[in-house]
């Protein structure tokens, strides 16, 4: 995605998000999504991630880093994904819907980010701006810009994402790993 969002295209995302999510939990169909009704920004292939939580706690989160299908279309899958398929959680029940909160980020494509050592990676990143994709060979993982509320230094952010990919916190120290930084636009139904 590499245009601004209007706020009716997030309402929109937040609409369809929400109502498939209620599809699902009442054994119906999901909404039909004809790229004709929506915006052309929203049928542009795009990345993004959908978030979920209740009483303010992680509820689900699933996503893309690479655009594959049109932004509407990603946003109803990774939506019934978080919601049901987060294998850290069980599968979102009824009685959770009406509390539920959905955040949507859309991401940038990614871009590499060069570095010779360490200290330059740490000083290379853009805390609050970046989300972060590390890979060593066929490990790799991702935070979002939002967890840099979470894990205010470069360090600390670097070896949670460290963990996160399966290898020791301060592997990022030891060797060069492939980096790539993107960027988001992040929205909830409270701020669109």
């Amino acid at each position: 995605m590499t245009t601004a969002l209007s706020n009716q295209d997030k309402k929109d995302l937040l609409d369809l998000a929400r109502r498939s999510i209620l599809a699902v939990i009442q054994g119906q169909n999901l909404p039909e999504v004809e790229l004709r009704d929506y915006s052309p920004v929203l049928r542009e292939h795009g990345a993004c991630f959908v978030t979920l939580k209740l009483a303010g706690r992680l509820r689900g989160c699933v996503g893309s880093l690479e655009a594959e299908q049109a932004l509407v279309r990603e946003v109803q899958d990774k939506a019934v994904c978080a919601a049901f398929k987060d294998s850290r959680f069980s599968p979102l029940q009824e009685e959770e819907y009406p509390d539920l909160g959905i955040e949507i980020s859309c991401l940038t494509p990614p871009e590499p980010l060069a570095y010779d050592h360490p200290e330059q990676l740490v000083e290379r990143l853009r805390p609050g701006q970046d989300g972060v994709i590390l890979s060593d060979g066929p490990r790799k993982a991702t935070f979002l810009p939002q967890v840099w509320d979470k894990l205010a230094t470069p360090e600390e952010f670097l070896s949670r994402l460290c963990l996160k990919m399966g290898a020791r916190p301060d592997l990022w120290k030891r060797r060069p790993l492939q980096v790539e930084t993107y960027q988001v636009e992040k929205f909830s139904a409270e701020e669109a």
